[in-house]
């Protein structure tokens, strides 16, 4: 029977590294999302080889719980998943997408204690009810991929808390429970979203944590996790889209492939019409291509998303993601008292209850505005602000790092 690696105490050290790079950032964006779609390859791998009836069962709620995310309707997701849960209690699939809910809050900027704390005790719960089902029965691929799933998620939030080695041992134990997986399913395309992804950040990391990833857990490759990517978005069935979403990131922040972000961003915006992420990063895109006209566009296309909203808190989402992305394009274009403007157009229309990322992001810009302008000492006051928010909705991981050295101009970062 395959058995989970239990690290010891000498071993769980804290270590404490100088800063967050980009890909790390990239890591912490795209990693805990992937596992959604793998786990739901999985279990309709299951399915088909073996009849399981307690997975059959739910997919479809499952592949509507899963839309639901995407496109930013918590609660009804919620509501989705709990049935699952109720129809197939023994079974991770409920629990595992349960947690995928809160971490998806907390993508979405909502980092309240509440959801940190209900997060961490979901995804404790699927890891469990995972455990339980290859102590008791050995496991199937299915259960395989649903505990590497979570083992995954719990490790990416670890390492924004800073524990490095907590999370690299949770890694360990995520990538045997996928490689147990991928020998009970050798021909399944969807795994391919897993290995590739691994490979491609495994193999860009650098310093200690590339001596340690590829000694003791994973040698990466770059251009074979490419490969594993692009072929897990063509022809996987149940994890394509967010493997174009990986892809996108990849291109977009890492590779500077901006002709293949576009491609993507263009794809997963008219497929998400609700989710304003892959409008924003088509955005970007533009004005990493230098395409102003077309960045014009994208801004008018999200205040058109604003006028055809049903009510005014989706309306006022929507204007703030246009002035967001025109505060991009002021920065990237040196404009700064331009996007000084946008900054305080941002934070006099800030709605800490419903956009809290809009307050965070935007004081990280403040800052980031500064240190180009080679006012040091103003930039690190506005990274310590993001910092000391009880809700920095993701940005305290890139304020930390322009604390220790400023920002270039032309960086990916302010692209975020």
């Amino acid at each position: 029977m395959w058995k989970v690696y239990q690290p010891t105490g000498i071993l769980m050290k804290r270590w404490n590294f100088s800063r967050i790079s980009t890909l790390t950032f990239c890591v912490l964006i795209v990693l805990p999302i992937l596992f959604v779609e793998l786990a739901e390859a999985a279990s309709a791998h299951e399915n088909q080889q073996t009849g399981d009836r307690g997975v059959s069962k739910s997919e479809g709620l499952i592949l509507e719980g899963i839309h639901l995310v995407y496109d930013r309707r918590f609660p009804e997701a919620e509501r989705v998943f709990r049935e699952v849960i109720a129809q197939s209690p023994a079974l991770p699939a409920g629990y595992f997408y349960l947690a995928m809910v809160s971490w998806s809050r907390l993508a979405a900027g909502f980092w309240t204690p509440g959801n940190v704390s209900e997060f961490k005790k979901r995804i404790d719960r699927a890891i469990e009810i995972a455990k339980a089902r290859v102590d008791q029965t050995g496991g199937n691929s299915y259960d395989f991929f649903y505990l590497g799933g979570a083992l995954g998620f719990k490790g990416r939030f670890e390492l924004m808390k800073g524990r490095w080695m907590s999370s690299y041992f949770l890694a360990r134990e995520a990538i045997d429970a996928l490689k147990v997986c991928q020998e009970m399913a050798p021909d399944n395309k969807d795994v391919l979203l897993g290995l590739g992804t691994f490979d491609y950040y495994t193999a860009r990391l650098s310093g200690f944590l590339k001596f340690i990833t590829s000694f003791f857990l994973y040698k990466g490759d770059i251009k074979r996790g490419l490969e594993r990517l692009n072929i897990a978005a063509e022809e996987a069935v149940f994890s394509s889209i967010e493997t174009k979403s990986v892809l996108l990131h990849i291109y977009l922040f890492l590779q500077k492939n901006y002709a293949k972000s576009l491609s993507l961003s263009m794809e997963l915006s008219n497929t998400f019409k609700n989710n304003p992420k892959f409008h924003l990063l088509k955005g970007v895109t533009y004005i990493r291509l230098n395409k102003d006209d077309m960045v014009k566009k994208t801004v008018a296309e999200l205040r058109q998303k604003g006028f055809e909203s049903e009510d005014k808190l989706s309306a006022a989402m929507w204007e703030r993601r246009a002035r967001y992305l025109e505060l991009i394009h002021d920065i990237y274009g040196n404009n700064y008292p331009q996007a000084m403007e946008k900054i305080n157009l941002l934070l006099a229309s800030a709605d800490p209850e419903n956009d809290p990322a809009m307050i965070a992001w935007t004081i990280l810009k403040k800052g980031m505005i500064y240190d180009l302008e080679g006012n040091r000492e103003e930039a690190e006051n506005y990274y310590e602000q993001v910092l000391n928010m009880e809700n920095a909705s993701g940005a305290q991981f890139i304020a930390e790092k322009y604390l220790k050295a400023p920002i270039k101009q032309g960086s990916a970062a302010i692209g975020y």
